[in-house]
């Protein structure tokens, strides 16, 4: 059974100590895909969004994402990091644009909620700047795809886009 190490012995939450743990390489890559309209969809590939560059603006929101994830999700840890990226993989015919952050460290602990920080604050960004041309976009199927490092190993996801 796992044991739930952000409680202390009175049930508040605390933050996990690693003060005890070893330093790794340690590397995350999280995926998610947004669904647009074909109005959306030409108007991202052609960069004729009144916002400007739509892609290009949220790969830089989702490697911001990436370094102020402590600052977002409470009981995470402050983490150096050495290298993060948001790539875009688009299907034309089905209105997908997806995308994956990859995030490494070397450190105590794991990159898993700053990869999954930045691939959706990529996506939200797209949302928020083509929601002009239509509001029934749909961010679906964020997950963890692996991470690699750190006392519970390795970690695969098998799912495809």
């Amino acid at each position: 059974m796992t044991e739930f190490t952000h409680f202390d012995s009175q049930g508040n939450a605390v933050m996990v100590d690693v003060s005890n743990k070893d330093i790794t390489v340690r590397t995350a890559v999280a995926k998610g895909t947004i669904f647009v309209n074909s109005h959306v969809m030409e108007a991202v590939l052609n960069c004729s969004v009144k916002k400007g560059d739509v892609l290009g603006v949220a790969r830089v929101a989702g490697i911001m994402a990436v370094k102020n994830t402590a600052f977002l999700i409470p009981m995470c840890h402050t983490v150096n990091i050495n290298k993060a990226s948001v790539d875009f993989d688009i299907c034309e015919e089905t209105g997908c644009i997806h995308a994956v952050c990859s995030v490494t460290t070397e450190g105590k602990t794991g990159v898993e909620m700053e990869a999954l920080t930045g691939v959706t604050t990529a996506l939200l960004t797209v949302y928020d700047m083509c929601k002009a041309m239509d509001k029934h976009m749909e961010i679906k199927e964020v997950y963890l795809e692996k991470k690699t490092g750190g006392k519970s190993g390795d970690f695969y996801n098998r799912k495809e886009f």
